[in-house]
């Protein structure tokens, strides 16, 4: 009777414990919906029901074994990338962060001083207390303790509604008055004398309007029945522009901030026909290729040359070798470019008084173009071989040696052995490798970043633009660096460069389908 009871209590647990959960996840996709996100919150949702449908009603264990896993792409994969791309259809940038919802309360909430009701103030220490002083008018102290006057100051973007400090006058308040506070010491409570409003006796409020000054404030715009807004001060209406992202007059003057539209197909088209834009957008994109090209084609020589001259069982000390030989793959990369950087360096690096001693000349490889290519193949070369050497050095140990000792009976040399035995039988399992290498140089925004930040610039562009800049660190300087930080723009680059990646791990998966065919 006792294994019915322990059934029936485990199944009483599991249904607690999955309402429990339930209810958890249902108030985060309330709060989702509750910052204006429904889309998310519908998201959220879906994926929280289908988990509970998968793992509480009675379907095939396979799917609660893959649902993890497909859960998990969708969150960190898909939607990262749909996210992005959707965002190449917009006009997102420093300049158009807001929706229009936002910029238009942004906008109604300013207000300007109204001058015939400023008053000049003095700040006065009194004891434990600050007390303010308005000059233009007569016996009047308002007084504010040194407890309020501090929160205010440490909590000024909590406090809702501002400080509120009513007028009291001197004859009221019998107090005398310290002598004031110099200019620097007012302006380190400043936000305090910022959230503060003034209430006079005749019922006027009054707010910080400067430096050393309270007055009445008035709002600088005002809504119209059409939907556009009226700068009070020089009585234009600004009407929404759904194609720019900004409110602007009949003369096409634009008002910050601006808000964000969709534009269609509008950053693609100006990275393919503007001509400003696509003369450095095409030398980086060729620039890329052939850094990833050449790359793959450096490290891969160079690790297969090593890997078949430590494979030399003659060789002495072969273990010292190849210790060697694997620091640069053991160090960390950044270390190991600024260690780099410092050695290129056109004044005291290493590298140049070597070749001044030698040869006489200081190149300027991070001003040069062309040298500074040349630099950061060499370092992404020595980062990268000893990858190879690892990869050729097990491939290698793989071969018959039958095949070695057939071609020392024919008396061929060591090079004919490497040309028509070595190299053909691990060019072959290399292949999907090698691709792979390639999609991750074509990537590689670290080398770059670290060693010259894409630098020499390219002259007479729209946005900054590298000579050694790829693919990725050219989005990165677009969407964080440059100015305009504009993110729609980075967002199509980065869809691109996707699309690009994702092609080639297709070829990877048809170059690895076709030797496991062939095997």
């Amino acid at each position: 009777m006792s294994a019915p009871r322990q059934s029936t209590a485990g199944l009483v647990f599991k249904w607690c414990l999955s309402v429990c959960l339930a209810l958890i996840l249902l108030y985060f996709v309330f709060r989702i919906y509750a910052n204006g996100q429904p889309l998310w919150a519908i998201g959220a949702l879906c994926l929280f029901g289908l988990g509970f449908y998968v793992y509480l009603a009675n379907v095939a264990f396979a799917y609660r074994y893959l649902y993890p896993g497909v859960a998990a792409m969708l969150v960190f994969v898909a939607l990262p990338m749909f996210y992005t791309a959707s965002i190449g259809f917009t006009n997102y940038s420093s300049n158009n962060l807001l929706s229009e919802s936002r910029s238009r309360q942004y906008l109604l909430e300013q207000s300007v001083p109204v001058d015939a009701t400023s008053m000049r103030f003095t700040l006065h220490p009194d004891g434990n207390e600050f007390r303010i002083a308005l000059s233009e008018l007569e016996d009047v102290e308002p007084a504010i303790p040194t407890a309020n006057f501090v929160s205010a100051s440490l909590a000024l973007m909590s406090q809702t509604p501002p400080l509120n400090v009513r007028m009291s006058s001197a004859k009221e308040a019998s107090f005398p008055i310290g002598p004031p506070l110099p200019l620097s010491e007012v302006l380190k409570h400043r936000s305090a004398l910022q959230a503060a409003t003034l209430s006079l006796p005749d019922g006027r409020k009054l707010s910080y309007a400067g430096v050393g000054e309270f007055a009445e404030m008035s709002s600088l715009w005002r809504p119209n029945a059409d939907g556009s807004l009226l700068h009070l001060l020089t009585g234009e209406s600004y009407h929404p522009n759904q194609t720019t992202g900004f409110f602007e007059n009949e003369k096409g003057e634009q008002i910050q901030p601006g808000f964000k539209v969709g534009v269609g197909l509008a950053n693609y088209a100006r990275i393919l026909l503007d001509q400003e834009f696509r003369a450095p957008f095409v030398a980086i994109f060729t620039w890329t290729v052939a850094f990833s090209g050449l790359t793959v084609v450096f490290t891969l020589a160079i690790g297969l040359l090593l890997a078949a001259i430590l494979n030399w069982e003659a060789l002495p000390a072969r273990g010292i070798y190849r210790t060697l030989l694997f620091l640069p793959y053991a160090v960390p990369a950044f270390i190991s470019i600024l260690v780099f950087k410092g050695l290129f360096n056109q004044n005291f690096g290493e590298i140049n008084a070597l070749l001044d001693a030698v040869f006489g000349v200081k190149p300027a490889w991070f001003a040069d173009p062309l040298l500074a290519k040349i630099m950061v193949l060499v370092v992404n070369t020595w980062l990268g071989y000893p990858y190879f050497m690892i990869l050729c050095s097990g491939l290698i140990k793989a071969i018959p040696a039958d095949l070695y000792e057939a071609s020392a009976l024919v008396g061929a040399s060591p090079w004919t052995n490497f040309k028509t035995i070595t190299a053909p039988l691990i060019i072959k399992p290399l292949m999907p490798l090698l691709v792979s290498v390639f999609a991750f140089n074509f990537n590689n925004f670290v080398v770059i970043a670290l060693l010259t930040d894409g630098r020499p610039d390219y002259l007479n562009t729209k946005l900054p633009a590298g000579t050694t800049d790829i693919l990725v660190s050219y989005t990165y300087r677009i969407a964080f660096q440059d100015a305009g930080q504009n993110f729609g723009l980075a967002a199509a680059i980065s869809t691109i460069i996707f699309i690009l990646i994702a092609l080639l791990s297709m070829a990877n998966l048809r170059l690895t389908r076709g030797r496991e065919t062939n095997q």
